[in-house]
């Protein structure tokens, strides 16, 4: 009989360290971001006061798509699903009094992952940081964009570029740094079956991993900074499964298909959010019992991070009381259940042994196909991935209507009462406040300097030169967030999804 592998042993099916949880917990991050950068900082040292080991940054839409705050489009959503960082001084707000050389910051920024991560370097420099030590993530992940979410600014071709460019760079400047966190939890929010979200996740990887060799990096120069981002839903024994199925798939995948060498870069290191798609309006204490299961399935999993959603977030942004209750859920999983004593505690059960072997049996069927296709980009372009996800969309909703599939409080269960659960609201002045800021930078900034810099970075996009010192330049002399992302436009130009 063969004797399977152990944990921190490859494939790294049950961990991908030896004593996973016993030897050290996984960080515990509270995404947030609302309004201005000061209430965000606020808010940053409470969860830090309260346990949080690493922050995780929600910015608004206008930033996510690069739109300045006095935008026209980006009216009425300033600070409101996320913080407003429109420059380099909100980002020194934004951390005021917080040393990044001694906590890990995840941004969740895709289409301006490069802007919003120079904006990082710079403060973290002139906090006296060394940049080669910071640790932390960006998200970076532009595929899934033009899969799932929609935060996408330039056509697919030229955002690759903008990411192995980062990749490249971040490997040179800021070793420690997570240049990308290819992300299956949009994928997963955006309604795809957990098969879809692990095969339409490694796809975008292998994307990735080709656009670096072909910029002439070498797979383990890059690939052992490479994390994931996945998401918990409520089928408790399957999300164990897909968990442990994910991370014998990349590692296979990146030494067979990419012969890496590095035992580091075949280990699948991720993040983990609860769903919010999970959580309902009706009775929303219960979504505490919700995000309660899906946290324990994503540490029985052996996540490497983990945010835990707020039992009020479908309602509007958390709470300063719900954060703190997402938070103590997972320290009493931590500290409690004992469940983090042991690795893989679910490592030779019939069922999820099964479980395990069927997810990647079909993730790698879906890879197979993407691949006779011509790539995970080629997919996106014919809209292969989006219809995928879409008729999944549709058969889980109309589980849900018919009754197939009990939802607490929605479809059954219900209640009259409810619980009155306060909701918390952005403050419309942030928008006018931001306003001024932005006009106040662009009236006393250097102008001469700022011209230069957007006039150079113009001129690295139409060439084959890395974007990153450009963009630095860019932020150091005080061009915003749109205003970078407008000269990318310029040459780039936009993404207009097929009609």
């Amino acid at each position: 009989m063969e004797i399977p592998p152990k944990p921190g042993e490859f494939p790294f099916t049950r961990g991908i360290y030896p004593g996973m949880y016993r030897d050290r917990l996984w960080t515990m991050r509270q995404y947030a971001g609302f309004g201005s950068a000061e209430e965000s900082n606020a808010r940053y040292r409470y969860l830090l006061s309260q346990g949080t080991t690493g922050l995780s940054v929600a910015f608004d839409l206008p930033t996510q798509i690069g739109l300045d705050p006095d935008h026209p489009l980006a009216s009425g959503e300033v600070g409101r699903v996320g913080v407003s960082v429109a420059s380099l001084a909100d980002m020194r707000r934004l951390f005021d009094g917080i040393a990044l050389d001694q906590v890990s910051t995840s941004m969740t920024i895709n289409s301006t992952a490069a802007i919003l991560l120079a904006f990082y370097v710079l403060v973290a420099k002139e906090q006296g940081a060394d940049p080669r030590k910071i640790n932390g993530t960006i998200q970076n992940d532009i595929l899934k964009e033009y899969i799932a979410r929609g935060t996408y600014i330039y056509p697919p071709r030229a955002a690759l570029r903008i990411v192995t460019d980062v990749i490249a760079w971040a490997a040179r400047e800021t070793p420690e740094w997570n240049t990308i966190s290819i992300s299956g939890y949009h994928i997963r929010e955006a309604g795809s079956t957990a098969v879809q979200e692990v095969a339409f996740t490694f796809a975008n990887a292998i994307a990735y991993v080709e656009a670096s060799l072909k910029a002439g990096m070498q797979v383990d120069d890059f690939a052992p900074r490479l994390s994931f981002f996945f998401n918990a839903q409520m089928d408790f024994l399957a999300e164990v499964a897909k968990f442990r199925a994910a991370r014998r798939l990349y590692a296979r995948l990146m030494k067979e298909r990419f012969g890496a060498k590095n035992e580091r870069s075949c280990m699948l290191r991720f993040h983990t959010q609860t769903a919010g798609s999970s959580l309902t309006a009706q009775q929303p204490d219960v979504n505490v019992v919700r995000t309660t299961l899906e946290a324990l399935a994503a540490v029985m999993g052996g996540t490497q991070s983990l945010h835990t959603n707020s039992r009020d977030e479908a309602l509007g942004l958390p709470t300063e009381e719900s954060a703190r209750l997402a938070l103590r859920t997972q320290q009493v999983i931590a500290h409690e259940s004992g469940v983090a004593g042991v690795p893989d505690p679910f490592g030779g059960s019939y069922y999820i042994e099964e479980l395990t072997d069927r997810i990647e049996s079909e993730a790698l069927e879906i890879i197979a196909r993407l691949d006779a296709m011509g790539g995970a980009l080629a997919g996106i372009e014919a809209g292969f991935q989006q219809a995928q996800i879409q008729n999944a969309a549709y058969e889980y909703q109309r589980s849900v209507e018919t009754g197939a599939r009990i939802i607490v409080g929605v479809n059954r269960f219900q209640s009259e009462s409810g619980a009155n659960v306060p909701v918390f609201r952005v403050n419309p002045a942030i928008e006018r406040g931001q306003i001024a800021a932005v006009a106040n930078l662009r009236a006393t900034r250097n102008q001469a300097c700022w011209q230069r810099s957007i006039h150079a970075l113009e001129q690295t996009a139409r060439g084959t030169e890395n974007l990153m010192p450009s963009i630095l330049s860019a932020a150091e002399a005080n061009a915003t967030v749109g205003e970078i992302a407008d000269a990318l436009r310029r040459v780039f130009g936009e993404y207009r999804e097929r009609g």
